[in-house]
């Protein structure tokens, strides 16, 4: 199989058999649901119900801003848009929102494993950050990266996500 070059030096198997699939969406949607919910649970009580549109909301704006740049931003001086390239761009993107989802359910699903609200901010950061490590570590995978670099990614995306950890046990005290 032919390799891809990484800016590193190092390289990637290319496998034409796999279909591309750009999970930065997903990483980055798991990334700012852990963000939202920090954020949120860092600055007093919460309802729940409340967590849950905030985690939707935001993913379905950042959503909508990611679709907007990106099809502003490859726009040629005089091009004409379609709703084609619209529908395109907006699928390619929904990973995003898609992400929001599953720290969303740990809130809403909360009160039934008898979570308090400081529980639930840890299950739902917990979720957030299970999900990008995830994400970020199949994206490699089914990149054809090395084992090494698939686990440099998770990595990565752990350190990422215990910032926020940090941060929000840091404020919240």
């Amino acid at each position: 199989m032919p390799s891809v070059p990484l800016p590193n030096g190092g390289t990637v198997e290319h496998r034409p058999d796999r279909p591309r699939t750009d999970y930065s969406g997903a990483i980055y949607g798991a990334l700012l649901a852990a963000s939202v919910i920090a954020g949120t649970a860092t600055f007093g009580p919460f309802p729940r119900l409340g967590l849950v549109l905030l985690l939707l909301v935001t993913g379905i704006v950042f959503w909508a801003a990611h679709a907007y740049a990106r099809l502003a931003g490859e726009r040629a001086h005089g091009q004409p848009l379609s709703w084609s390239e619209v529908r395109h761009v907006a699928r390619h993107e929904w990973p995003m929102v898609q992400a929001a989802v599953p720290p969303a359910v740990a809130v809403a699903i909360s009160p039934l494993l008898r979570l308090g609200l400081a529980g639930t901010a840890w299950f739902a950061l917990g979720v957030a950050l299970i999900e990008q490590v995830a994400w970020s570590t199949i994206a490699a995978a089914r990149a054809g990266a090395s084992r090494r670099l698939v686990v440099a990614s998770g990595l990565v995306n752990l350190v990422l996500g215990l910032v926020i950890v940090v941060a929000k046990s840091t404020l919240h005290h």
